[in-house]
């Protein structure tokens, strides 16, 4: 079975606030099996605009990933993550 990705692409607008979402996602993520495979770090946009941060998590699968993002925990740490920046989240399947 394909495994799931979240592709996140941000843009920071409150950075004494935003550690709080970090700190509420992390465990729901988690807790669905989520791994970290890009938190940041540097990245050049060679083709177009990008924002200033990406993350990509992967999942066990794409039903998973899903799962995770409509989960009662992810939708409360969802409000900070939109209130504290400029993002977009983008869940694919993988290959």
């Amino acid at each position: 079975m394909p495994k799931g990705y979240w592709i996140v692409h941000v843009d920071v607008t409150d950075v004494e606030n935003y550690p709080q979402y970090v700190k509420l996602d992390t465990p729901v993520l988690e807790r669905f099996g989520g791994k970290f495979l890009v938190r940041g770090g540097q990245c050049e946009g060679p083709e177009g605009t990008i924002r200033s941060r990406h993350v990509v998590v992967e999942f066990d699968s794409y039903a998973r990933a899903l799962e995770c993002y409509n989960s009662e925990g992810y939708q409360e740490a969802a409000k900070l993550r939109q209130a504290y920046s400029d993002s977009e989240i983008v869940i694919v399947e993988g290959a």
